[in-house]
């Protein structure tokens, strides 16, 4: 019985987020603001994790509902908007680090290490900001495969469809991550000790 409401709860959310994109379609700034309001807040944290700098994730963002406004009429509503959603801004995030990463080369400069991110202001405890530092020194295709898949909770398959990639590949960097995340761990832990 349980079942049955989630998948009548799932469906209902489907329904609405496949009319929302639309009317988006259609021209409706209204419905622009709502999906906005929905999902801009998961969109930057997502952004943020890619490329940690809250100014660049916003412009993400920006250019990412720009895209979503002029093409609307292309999403097919096989998968869950958030899935799209999150496609067009990893798709962004990739420009932005491709055109980084040519302009470091070209002026020889070291990448800046990486900010405090808007989420660890808030996380409460060594243990996770330490958490969050080693995520943070994750290339950043294995990042947002552990985004993904545990903060997002998307299956592989659509984290797979995020990304534009295989789900053997989103198997592979989820693999990496988690063993680089414990490698870590524990050299830190034998430091300490």
């Amino acid at each position: 019985m349980a079942e049955q409401i989630q998948l009548n709860h799932m469906t209902i959310l489907h329904t609405r987020e496949n009319r929302l994109i639309q009317q988006i379609a259609e021209g409706d700034t209204d419905a622009l603001h709502t999906l906005y309001a929905q999902y801009g807040a998961r969109m930057l944290a997502f952004a943020c994790r890619l490329v940690d700098d809250v100014d660049t994730a916003e412009d993400i963002v920006q250019e990412s509902l720009i895209v979503v406004w002029q093409d609307a009429h292309r999403y097919r509503g096989k998968g869950r908007v958030l899935s799209w959603l999150l496609g067009i801004v990893h798709n962004k995030a990739r420009r932005i680090y491709r055109q980084r990463k040519h302009e470091l080369l070209e002026t020889e400069k070291e990448i800046p290490a990486a900010g405090q991110l808007p989420e660890g202001i808030l996380i409460e405890g060594q243990e996770k900001q330490l958490l969050w530092q080693r995520i943070n020194r994750l290339k950043v295709e294995h990042r947002a495969v552990l985004d993904l898949v545990f903060f997002y909770n998307l299956s592989l398959k659509e984290t797979a469809a995020v990304l534009n990639c295989p789900v053997g590949t989103v198997k592979s960097r989820l693999n990496y991550a988690k063993k680089a995340l414990r490698g870590a761990y524990l050299r830190e832990e034998n430091e300490n000790e």
